[in-house]
């Protein structure tokens, strides 16, 4: 086998390559004998059709799958034998494939960026310091009862924070629709649960009363055929109800899982699933200081193979997101492009650091890592054998090990600093206005689907 390289610039190669006609010619010949003795051809015993009969019948396609073989077998053996390390996949040119001649074809390809990665004493980081205060355990318990608001039926009119029952019927051009009529809906008002016109219809409604509306669907509706078009809303108003927060007792404790122990108890479970987040957002926010750092600190030429694979990964990743199955609503192609040239960039220089410095994904942390995950599920013994039967979410799990191990190393050695900061302001508690962009809520156990308590009705 012959080979030549060349540098086409940058990081691109062109490897061109030559496999003698003898050894093409071989390999077809030892194929076309194999496949002898169990092909069934017409007025020919299994396996008894002569070799020229075959070669007849098999061999065009027979020697363009030794082709094709020869040609992935010779690459990767061109590509050890020069100590290249490609980025992705070849684009091959045919260059002489006839049946007489010798196979050759040129491979063209980007190698990886030889890395040198400056000293990690040179990564500045600053450490958010906090810790959660009394009344940050206050605040979160007036969020939790928010979340558990009771709904009691009045006698007037409804306002903002009310709640209205009423049974729907649309119309469009006279005419109902698929899912025109609706029972028993609800809606919070002030929150921006419905279009506008309805909400604003909503206002000011009595118990027994009977209401028409109209409005528009939006454009950007999911259902095509109603998107844009004008409706007329006949609403049949069954109650109003007032809004109310749970009084912090016994009951309210359960509804969050603390069973016993009653208020010192609950703030307590609070108090350690607050500060659970508070240590997850602080090493985050590292954790994303030193990788920008990183980034900046060591520019790297990138294979711009590797930074379009993850611009279509950053792609599909969005479309999964938001539910957006025509490729044609994607954002732009550019606005990937410097999140997806991070992405490259830092898994290169990782890989360099846990190369040059023995980093490995051990077995105890993987297997820890292993159990936080099954702890998530409800059968975590279930969950955890589930991950142990996929090779790919295993190795998921080892390469996240491996970075974090990666992201130690470098902590340990860049130069930190810490700022003092509040609860609120690092996790961002309390900024949202109450209905639109809520809190999290900080559930001391597992907690049951939400269902608004209801006096009226006993739940």
């Amino acid at each position: 086998m012959q080979v030549s390289l060349s540098d086409t610039g940058g990081l691109s190669r062109r490897l061109e390559v030559a496999v003698p006609a003898t050894e093409v010619a071989r390999e077809v010949q030892q194929r076309l004998k194999r496949l002898s003795r169990t092909a069934r051809l017409k007025g020919f015993r299994p396996g008894k059709a002569p070799l020229t009969v075959i070669a007849k019948q098999f061999g065009d396609q027979v020697r363009a799958e030794v082709l094709s073989d020869l040609v992935r077998s010779s690459f990767a053996q061109a590509v050890s034998e020069q100590k290249l390390r490609p980025a992705g996949g070849p684009r091959i040119e045919p260059i002489a494939m006839g049946p007489e001649t010798d196979l050759k074809y040129a491979a063209h390809f980007e190698v990886l960026p030889e890395i040198r990665v400056n000293p990690p004493e040179r990564l500045a980081i600053e450490r958010p310091a906090s810790s959660v205060e009394e009344t940050d355990v206050d605040a979160m318990i007036e969020n939790m009862r928010a979340q558990r608001p009771v709904f009691t039926p009045v006698d007037r009119e409804a306002r903002d924070t009310d709640r209205v029952v009423f049974d729907y019927k649309a119309r469009i051009g006279g005419k109902p629709f698929e899912g025109s009529d609706l029972t028993d809906v609800r809606i919070v008002l002030g929150t921006r649960q419905a279009m506008p016109e309805l909400e604003a219809g909503l206002r000011g409604v009595r118990a027994g009363e009977q209401r028409i509306v109209h409005a528009v669907f939006a454009a950007a509706h999911p259902n095509k055929k109603l998107a844009g078009q004008s409706a007329e809303l006949h609403l049949s108003i069954k109650a109003v109800e007032e809004h109310s927060l749970p009084a912090v007792d016994d009951e309210f404790f359960r509804t969050y899982g603390v069973e016993q122990g009653g208020l010192a108890e609950m703030r307590a479970e609070v108090r350690k699933s607050m500060e659970r987040e508070l240590a997850e957002v602080i090493r985050g926010r590292v954790r994303t200081q030193l990788l920008d750092a990183l980034y900046r600190d060591n520019p790297i030429e990138l294979p711009r193979a590797l930074i379009e694979e993850q611009v279509q990964e950053l792609q599909l990743d969005t479309a999964r997101r938001l539910g957006i199955r025509d490729a044609s609503r994607l954002p732009r192609h550019e606005s990937f492009e410097e999140p997806a040239r991070r992405r490259v960039a830092l898994g290169l220089l990782m890989s360099q650091i846990a190369q040059s410095q023995g980093l490995k994904a051990d077995r105890e942390r993987v297997a820890a890592r292993l159990t936080d995950l099954a702890e998530g599920y409800p059968d975590p013994e279930e969950a955890r054998r589930a991950y142990l039967r996929n090779p790919q979410a295993m190795r998921s799990i080892e390469s996240a090990v491996l970075e974090e191990r990666v992201v130690d190393f470098l902590l340990e050695r860049a130069r930190v600093t810490e700022r003092r900061t509040s609860f609120s302001e690092l996790t961002g508690f309390g900024r949202s206005p109450a209905g639109e962009d809520a809190p999290h809520q900080h559930e001391p156990r597992h907690d049951p689907q939400y269902e608004p308590q209801d006096e009226a009705s006993g739940t």
